[in-house]
């Protein structure tokens, strides 16, 4: 496992002024509805402007409109992104990953039909990983993809499928074959398919960003598989490295963070400060963290460890500064408070349980770290 120290060059500076502007401009304070990380608002046509500005498939080939720039150029305008607690929710997943994993996977075909759509903010993909009966187990899944002429039936059941209700396309892992790590495969998924039901999941917040999709024998196109047969394990895990050692793993909290820090709640006392000041040395060393993962991958490394600890470290952060900044705030949030920080620290101690279970659970993670550095 290797964690390099690293910073940001002059260049991506510039880039990260760039994107300071442009959202100070397009999205002045109380015109858009601040998100709480990843579930941001979804806003297709915020989306199709950063795909207009080339911020979205940053480091997607040219060759397939992307901009064949660095994964920490990417990095750089997530980072800005999530600050402002800005409407990424149609566009996140698709860029974060599934982009990423068409690119790298998939055919030629594949990657003309597809990656495109993602570049300009048009299309927008969900993740079909967790099933009922796996739980944190991905290796366990059991919806199973029976070859039939010409492709593929599916049946059985995706769970916590974040964004299903207007995602345009899932990439999803099923069974092939009856070995744990080697039967498994990765599809690409239409959301129209006959025989696909998405329903969503209400969430203690109220939103249903969450869904689940029954698959009752939905024919898939062999055109259609990700990859080979059988490799969806190796894919899977390259994924998953991109999506637990970014940003958006530890700057949930950050909109309301920047306003506490400001005195928005009322001034800060001394105890508060101290905490402060803590929140902020831990945050700046998992923003290296994340720079550090984000270097690897524009090497051509698989950070798969060090992205399992980054997310680990990650969302024990979060937790802690939603304890710490409601402590501070000296009563129990009103959801319905005019004030829309105050909703967000109220919907925060609500959904902050959740953090620690999505991407992995803590206890799956410290495996995989310490199976990955073998003393385990």
């Amino acid at each position: 496992m290797r964690l390099e120290a690293t910073e940001l060059t002059e260049a991506e500076l510039e880039l990260q002024q760039e994107v300071r502007e442009f959202l100070a401009e397009r999205l002045p304070a109380g015109s858009y509805p601040i998100g709480l990380g990843v579930p941001g608002a979804v806003d297709p046509e915020f989306s199709k402007a950063l795909g207009a500005r080339g911020w979205l498939g940053m480091a997607l080939p040219r060759e397939y409109g992307g901009g064949g720039r660095s994964a920490v150029e990417r990095l750089i305008v997530a980072e800005e992104l999530l600050a402002v607690g800005a409407p990424v929710g149609y566009h996140w997943i698709g860029d974060r990953q599934s982009g990423h994993s068409i690119a790298a996977s998939g055919t030629e075909a594949q990657k003309r039909a597809l990656l495109p759509g993602i570049v300009s903010g048009e299309l927008s993909f969900g993740i079909g990983m967790s099933e009922p009966s796996a739980g944190s187990d991905l290796a366990g899944l059991r919806t199973r993809a029976r070859p039939v002429e010409g492709g593929w039936s599916v049946t059985g059941t995706k769970i916590w499928t974040t964004g299903a209700l207007h995602a345009t396309h899932f990439l999803a892992l099923f069974r092939t074959a009856d070995e744990r790590h080697g039967g498994l495969t990765q599809f690409i998924v239409e959301r129209d398919l006959p025989g696909l039901t998405i329903a969503a999941i209400p969430f203690i917040d109220g939103t249903e960003d969450f869904c689940e999709l029954t698959f009752d024998e939905v024919f898939i196109p062999d055109e259609m598989r990700l990859g080979e047969i059988g490799a969806g394990w190796g894919q899977n895990i390259a994924e998953l490295a991109l999506e637990r050692g970014g940003v958006d793993r530890w700057m949930s909290m950050v909109p309301v963070l920047d306003h506490w820090s400001r005195g928005g709640f009322g001034p800060l006392s001394e105890a508060a400060r101290e905490d402060l000041g803590l929140i902020v040395a831990r945050m700046w060393g998992l923003r290296g963290i994340s720079l550090s993962i984000a270097r690897a991958v524009d090497e051509g490394r698989t950070p798969s460890i060090e992205a399992a600890l980054a997310k680990e470290m990650a969302t024990r952060f979060e937790q802690d500064c939603v304890e710490v900044v409601s402590r501070h705030f000296g009563r129990t949030p009103d959801p319905s408070s005019d004030d829309p920080y105050e909703q967000l620290l109220a919907r925060a101690i609500l959904v902050s349980p959740s953090w620690s279970i999505r991407g992995g659970t803590i206890e799956i993670l410290r495996n995989i770290v310490s199976k990955g550095l073998g003393i385990a």
